[in-house]
């Protein structure tokens, strides 16, 4: 079959809408401006210990280390926004909003693999590959300039229909396509409002995001204790964060999801944090495993969970930071430590963890019971 490229780009848009993606836009495969912004990102330390950026960051060069003969991007969003977060309750984790269904690379996955395999059968001999935020690839930048949308303050992509609310995805193709006009200008203006909410001060500047202070970072990238002075502002967050999209005013807009497995699960909304202590590895996996808490692994979970604990306590906080206290893994140790050091029953937190200090072997452990002990001495 012979199509030229206008028919082909047509062709493949409407196809991808008929596989769930709500809307698209393509752009010719080219060396990204944005390769040496991320270079500077990098250098300034920005990445924490997400080092696998820089190990790759050559491959960020151009879309051809993806896929060799690649001439061409077509950019796909999905929309993921749906009903409002439940309130706040004792006891209980907020996730954002984008976990709340099944892991969305699986489902992505799926819908780029039947793309892919429509598109090889428009035209013989096509290669193409589908990729979604697992490549090196700046999808971001290839986003805008396919007219999807501008590179927001909060260095979220915004687009005047769906807001920030979408999965971007990509199909890389070794054919020219009709390419669309590139979104140029920004539409944020003079507002400030997720620069002002952030609770962690993330944003150096507007466009430019220190990951090592962002909720979503620490909450699921970062696998080490959490910095002290930024415990308490994790808030309740259990994964990821959505304020600074919270309060965009283009959020407002945007239109809700109709996917089924982007509704919240039963049980993110939120989650209850208590339940958490009581699952071993194996129970955890079978809960979590086809979910994005898997991500950050049971360690990283309830860590997140004592430290939300610990912002919030509430009557049942003790016996399961008690029972966190003594688990094999450190990292939950130590979280449930200082957690069990903001406890109001003192006198039930101060036996916990001096009868663990006895038998505590790992140092940063140690010093986490110290501080806390002296903290509910005061």
């Amino acid at each position: 079959m012979t199509m030229d490229a206008l028919e082909l780009t047509q062709a493949v848009k409407a196809e991808a809408k008929r596989q769930g993606f709500d809307f698209s836009g393509t752009c010719q495969a080219v060396q990204p401006a944005g390769a040496a912004i991320l270079s500077d990102w990098i250098e300034a330390g920005y990445a924490g210990e997400m080092s696998y950026i820089a190990g790759r960051f050559d491959a960020y060069s151009h879309p051809r280390n993806v896929m060799d003969g690649v001439k061409s991007l077509v950019m796909l969003g999905m929309n993921y926004s749906n009903e409002m977060p439940a309130a706040s309750e004792d006891g209980k984790g907020r996730v954002a909003r984008y976990a709340w269904g099944v892991d969305y690379h699986d489902l992505i996955h799926r819908r780029l693999k039947n793309l892919c395999r429509a598109t090889s059968e428009m035209i013989p001999e096509v290669n193409v590959r589908g990729v979604v935020d697992t490549a090196p690839l700046l999808e971001r930048e290839f986003a805008q300039l396919s007219g999807m949308g501008w590179y927001a303050k909060n260095t979220m992509l915004i687009n005047r229909d769906h807001g920030s609310w979408f999965f971007l995805a990509a199909m890389l193709i070794d054919r020219e396509l009709v390419y669309d006009a590139p979104m140029e200008t920004s539409h944020c203006g003079t507002c400030t409002a997720c620069l002002d909410a952030c609770p962690t001060d993330a944003f150096p500047k507007p466009g430019v995001l220190d990951a090592t202070r962002c909720i979503s970072y620490l909450t699921i990238e970062h696998r080490s204790p959490i910095d002290h002075e930024l415990r308490s502002r994790v808030g309740n967050w259990l994964l990821g964060c959505d304020v600074c999209q919270d309060v965009c005013p283009w959020n407002n807009k945007a239109s809700l999801s109709e996917e089924a497995d982007f509704q919240p699960s039963e049980g993110l909304n939120p989650v209850d944090l208590i339940e958490l202590f009581d699952l071993d590895d194996d129970q955890f996996r079978a809960r979590f495993r086809k979910t994005p808490l898997w991500r950050p692994k049971r360690r990283g979970i309830l860590r997140n969970a004592a430290l939300i604990l610990g912002n919030h306590p509430c009557s049942a906080a003790v016996a399961a930071l008690s029972k966190g206290l003594g688990d094999e893994e450190s990292l939950i140790r130590g979280a449930c430590a200082w957690a069990l050091g903001r406890q109001p029953d003192k006198n039930a937190a101060s036996r916990i963890l001096t009868e663990r200090a006895d038998i505590e072997t790992d140092p940063v452990v140690s010093g986490e019971i110290k501080l806390a002990l002296g903290e509910l001495s005061r």
